[in-house]
């Protein structure tokens, strides 16, 4: 009853909003009256305290005034005060008033002559003109004129660059994303000196108004490609974005299914190697997560950290790796099916443990599993949410603890804390978080396939999950390869990657197929 109001009223509000929105595209004049314009501005922000207005008076014409506009927080203060604050007051006063009210050239006047700021513009829409101040932007009006100049000097309180939160290495760049597209998009370019690498800004979302940049390498990255990703996100029609999960979500055509088929990273290296692979970086204003497509599954198993050690130790990691996404998804399987059905396959000396272990244990080895990693989860969401001072050392004793009250009590075996503890280390060993999700969710449907028919299901799951696997596409490119279809050349950097002397950069897009 609660569920069918609550849609019933955002309906009605997306109804009521969005004729408004659509009007508000239409190109609007600015006005030239300075104070009918300021007064529109702070009526349509409600009279925001955060709304700062600054006149100036030019000399000998009481007439003629010029403002400048800003959001308090979004500019830098203390270049406003240098270059503009500073300017005006000095300059207008300089300058012939007749000039300021008769020359057409006023704002080029204005612009090369009384502003020290590096990067301004002419807007005459008031549509774009309150898009820019919301942005950061400074406005600076001029009474009797139906154009204003946009200073960029953008600032506030951004967190700065630092070290990865979540993908930690040992050896290279220790620089990550913010939150500031802007800073982001100059990471990449102090990786990438090269006037080839371009880049598209669009407009997302009809209420946030979400800047979305795509970023590509001219040459490398496919034309096709281009245009299916810029498509792609003309295409979004939300009322707001808030991250990068909001674009990669909406983007992805294949959204049944437990595997990412959108890469995301927050490290500019990581985005810099694919886009000289010939992938697309998708950059979304207000997250560090930076968005890669076209995507892979052997993709998710490489760390940025394989390009800057010897290829034989990042060829052992691989390898690593991918076991460690097997036991996650099989392990706790391949235990029930063993136990269950197939004792004879066990070494005797085992089996005898095994079972004395079991013979006062009251559930059956599915039940035991299910949970103890019902229970590993819990205490692994509950060390994410808790403060940081507090959060590891809580996740690790409580599973300490638990695990053995649990064995002592006799509502578990030994083997099953052991077991369950394996898979989650292992999921740990996975470069990619949006993977080891992935994994953690399909542990538990091939654990109740390997209840119901022993090792048979675990079988029969595999087929089933191989199968998914390969009729994926991201971006028309397959989601197992160079795997399925197999390609020789581009195995030099799955599992085995190759010395940097022999080895070739290879275009994800050869590999693309028609939708």
């Amino acid at each position: 009853m609660v569920f069918s109001w609550l849609l019933k009223s955002l309906k009605t509000i997306d109804q009521q909003s969005l004729p408004q929105l659509k009007q508000s595209e239409k190109k609007i004049p600015i006005q030239k009256d300075i104070r009918a314009t300021i007064s529109q501005l702070k009526c349509k922000l409600g009279y925001s305290p955060d709304l700062i207005v600054r006149t100036f008076q030019v000399q000998n014409s009481p007439t003629n005034q010029i403002a400048t506009i800003y959001m308090q927080g979004l500019v830098d203060e203390d270049k406003v005060n240098h270059f503009i604050t500073h300017s005006l007051c000095i300059t207008p006063g300089e300058l012939n008033s007749s000039s300021l009210i008769y020359s057409k050239n006023c704002f080029e006047d204005i612009k090369t002559k009384a502003l020290t700021v590096g990067n301004v513009q002419i807007e005459n829409d008031w549509n774009n003109m309150l898009h820019q101040l919301l942005s950061g932007d400074i406005i600076i009006l001029v009474n009797g004129f139906t154009n204003c100049i946009i200073g960029n000097l953008r600032g506030g309180e951004r967190r700065p660059v630092s070290e990865p939160q979540v993908e930690t290495n040992i050896r290279g760049p220790k620089d990550s994303f913010t939150e500031s597209i802007g800073t982001n998009i100059a990471l990449i370019r102090r990786k990438i000196k090269n006037p080839n690498l371009w880049m598209e800004s669009i407009c997302i979302g009809d209420i946030s108004k979400t800047d979305v940049t795509i970023m590509y390498v001219k040459g490398i990255a496919e034309e096709q490609l281009i245009e299916k990703t810029r498509k792609s996100i003309r295409n979004i029609k939300v009322n707001f974005i808030l991250d990068s999960g909001y674009v990669e979500e909406l983007i992805q055509k294949q959204a049944y299914t437990p595997f990412p088929t959108i890469f995301n990273s927050e490290r500019p290296d990581v985005i810099a190697g694919n886009l000289l692979e010939g992938r697309i970086a998708v950059f979304v204003d207000g997250t560090p997560n930076t968005l890669i497509l076209p995507t892979t599954f052997s993709q998710f198993f490489k760390a940025a950290e394989d390009y800057y050690q010897k290829f034989d130790f990042s060829v052992f990691m691989r390898v690593i790796r991918y076991l460690s996404f097997f036991i996650v998804i099989l392990m706790p399987a391949i235990y029930i099916a063993l136990t269950t059905y197939h004792q004879e396959m066990i070494p005797t000396p085992l089996v005898i443990t095994l079972l004395a272990q079991r013979e006062d244990t009251p559930f059956p080895a599915v039940v035991e599993a299910l949970l103890m990693e019902f229970i590993f989860e819990i205490i692994r969401e509950a060390g994410i949410r808790m403060p940081r001072a507090i959060g590891q050392a809580v996740s690790i004793v409580g599973a300490i603890v638990i695990g053995q009250a649990a064995v002592q009590a006799g509502i578990v075996t030994a083997m099953m804390v052991i077991i369950v503890s394996i898979t989650g280390i292992a999921s740990f060993a996975l470069p990619s978080y949006s993977l080891s999700i992935s994994a953690r969710l399909i542990r538990f449907p091939i654990m109740g396939a390997a209840a119901i028919l022993g090792i048979y299901g675990v079988i029969m799951s595999i087929i089933i999950l191989v199968a998914h696997m390969n009729s994926l596409k991201s971006f028309g490119v397959p989601y197992l390869s160079p795997f399925a279809p197999f390609h020789f050349k581009q195995q030099k950097d799955t599992i085995w990657r190759a010395p940097f002397e022999s080895e070739k950069s290879y275009p994800i897009g050869n590999d693309r197929e028609d939708d």
